[in-house]
């Protein structure tokens, strides 16, 4: 688990193709990893990674060709900047929400405007998730915990102050730009515990509006 509060901005040193899936390393000059070990989780633009070699530089992990396809880190190349953070313990201040390190989905950013000394962000998000975006909610974007602050449709807005611009990759992102995100898990877990006992049954998974007016959730 994480709470999406960049710790650093690593940057892709090595990208090593291993028939479908790949290695990376990943360079931490100002991540401190004295106490990580073989086997540790670390979340890189939100995608949990497991650490299997560690130097003097940074940390190598193997990313499956299931991530590779359902999340951004397929198009990196030595050279990328990337968030980091470390998976949190017992005694880690939740400045964030509760991340899983799972992504969700891949949104795109379809607008940037100026915002005073702020910047903000449209992102649209792929429509399955829609549903689990809500005003003032909590999102992940790339491993960053973010309020949001408007939807409309599967598109939502976030503004974005100057200290984490300065302090994580969003700064570089433009119109058109792919992101990972990560749903607020709360949201996820509701609508399995909506379905109640039906939840055991087979189905196409989709929340239908149907569904909810059959128990009193829609009007």
């Amino acid at each position: 688990m994480f709470t999406g509060i960049i710790q650093a901005v690593g940057q892709i040193s090595h990208l090593q193709k291993k028939n479908s899936d790949c290695r990376i390393k990943i360079s931490t000059t100002n991540l401190d990893l004295s106490s990580t070990k073989l086997g540790d989780s670390i979340a890189v633009n939100g995608v949990c990674l497991t650490v299997i070699e560690l130097d003097g530089t940074g940390f190598s992990a193997d990313v499956s060709n299931e991530t590779l396809s359902l999340t951004t880190l397929g198009h990196l190349a030595p050279g990328s900047n990337v968030n980091l953070e470390k998976a949190l313990t017992l005694s880690t201040p939740l400045g964030g929400h509760l991340v899983s390190g799972h992504v969700d989905g891949v949104g795109k950013v379809v607008n940037r405007s100026s915002d005073g000394r702020s910047e903000r962000f449209e992102i649209e998000a792929p429509s399955a998730l829609a549903k689990y975006i809500a005003h003032k909610g909590s999102i992940c974007v790339d491993g960053i915990s973010l309020t949001v602050n408007s939807v409309n449709g599967a598109k939502f807005d976030l503004n974005i102050v100057p200290h984490t611009l300065k302090e994580t990759t969003l700064d570089a992102y433009g119109v058109g730009y792919e992101i990972n995100l990560e749903v607020d898990l709360i949201a996820r877990y509701l609508e399995r515990l909506i379905l109640g006992d039906k939840a055991s049954i087979p189905s196409s998974g989709n929340m239908t509006e149907a569904f909810l007016a059959e128990h009193g959730f829609v009007r």
